[in-house]
């Protein structure tokens, strides 16, 4: 059941108890609708997915309560902080490598080294990250592929029934979504056009935005190989076999697996949302371990299993 409540002091308290317990809630922001977990969360993060339908673990935009809490998830760079200083609070997202102790989880980054940050400009949603006290992990709060709400009826039409709760704060005023700018490269990159135009950005940095040097930067974890660790991955595994290790799900390896073998399970339970959840902090596990060779169980492909087996296949393929 979804509670659809009007954003005053007592709702947006009680959905920031929401969002601490791992629940999701939908939101207002100057741009959008948002689609918020406590970004800190796998597992919250992954209902974000499995709620939106998203058909791939792409990043997300951590949503913050002012500058000091974005530079303790990012290190910025000076170009990026003049930025930040001239947009926010406002519709400008920016990409930049992420802090050593940053809080934002793994799958909300979709296991890139970078976070994308924003403040926004309304007041519901600045008041519920206040209440939170933690990032805020939002999407735009719809379906995957369907139009961008700018109303808490269009995010019920969408969403009713697969989020906990909906706050009414009005509609949505810009109705575009946030202009991304990436620190990660050598020159600032305008990843997507949005509510800020470029020649505003452009003139607070003194020069020219660059264009993505591959079209792949416009939809991160879209790249043949992704996150890939330093082990080889033999998908669809039935068995293991000698000197690997298993990234196992619902235990259908570790109960084949021979004493001392290495084993991580993504759900014992074989639940898909704890899958997605565990799915990068598993891997770079197994990474620490320093293992050759990964056997992955099988996972299902409905659900968060078409997510979880993109990026799994993304990660098995040959290097470039």
């Amino acid at each position: 059941m979804t509670i659809l409540a009007q954003a005053d002091a007592a709702a947006i308290t009680r959905a920031a108890d929401v969002l601490r317990s791992g629940g999701l809630v939908a939101f207002p922001t100057e741009t959008v609708y948002g689609l918020g977990a406590d970004a800190t969360s796998g597992w919250a993060v992954a209902r974000i997915y499995d709620a939106k339908g998203r058909p791939s673990f792409n990043p997300l935009i951590a949503h913050v309560a002012d500058l000091p809490a974005a530079q303790r998830e990012a290190a910025l760079p000076e170009a990026a902080t003049r930025l930040a200083e001239a947009f926010w609070p406002g519709p400008l997202t920016i990409v930049a490598p992420a802090a050593p102790g940053g809080s934002v989880s793994e799958l909300a980054r979709a296991g890139l080294p970078s976070v994308a940050l924003r403040i926004p400009d309304h007041p519901v949603a600045r008041a519920l990250i206040a209440a939170l006290g933690r990032p805020v992990a939002a999407p735009s709060a719809n379906r995957s592929g369907h139009v961008s709400p700018v109303t808490a009826a269009h995010v019920a039409e969408d969403l009713s029934g697969r989020v906990d709760m909906i706050l009414d704060g009005g509609r949505a005023t810009a109705g575009l979504e946030s202009t991304i700018v990436s620190f990660c490269e050598a020159t600032p990159t305008l990843l997507r056009p949005g509510a800020i135009a470029r020649e505003k950005i452009e003139k607070v940095l003194g020069a020219k935005l660059a264009a993505p040097a591959r079209a792949e930067v416009l939809a991160p974890g879209m790249t043949a190989s992704h996150y890939a660790p330093n082990a080889r991955l033999r998908l669809e595994a039935h068995e293991l076999r000698e000197g690997e290790a298993a990234l196992d799900f619902g235990g259908r390896l570790t109960a084949l697996a021979p004493p001392g073998a290495v084993t991580l399970d993504l759900s014992p339970q074989g639940d898909l949302v704890e899958a997605a959840a565990n799915l990068f902090s598993h891997l770079r596990a197994l990474d620490a371990r320093h293992v050759e060779s990964i056997a992955v169980a099988h996972i299902p492909e409905r659900g968060l299993g078409e997510a979880i087996n993109d990026r799994l296949r993304r990660a098995a393929a040959p290097r470039v």
